[in-house]
């Protein structure tokens, strides 16, 4: 049994947000596991000044370099849960 059948048989699902209107995109779980509520993202992205900007990745998935990958380079991704000092020191963009 996958892990996203697991979900969904316990009453969390997997919501795919897409705004491309104002590029932002999220996949989410949200639900009940009996009395506790589950809502977080798992991963969240955005497209400004024609950079991606990883908001978010609960994953163990390396989304920066599967990017990469496909010829996005380090300079237009930017690593936004990271502090903005923390950019400064990195391979990828600042802002």
């Amino acid at each position: 049994m996958s892990d996203s059948q697991l979900w969904q048989e316990s009453g969390i699902e997997n919501q795919v947000i897409f705004d491309s209107e104002y590029d932002h995109y999220l996949l989410l779980k949200a639900g009940w596991e009996g009395d506790q509520r589950i809502y977080y993202p798992v991963f969240h992205f955005d497209i400004k000044d024609g950079k991606i900007w990883i908001q978010e990745n609960t994953t163990d998935v390396e989304i920066d370099k599967n990017l990469e990958e496909v010829g996005i380079s380090k300079k237009e991704i930017v690593v936004g849960f990271h502090h903005p000092s923390m950019r400064e020191s990195s391979d990828f963009a600042v802002a």
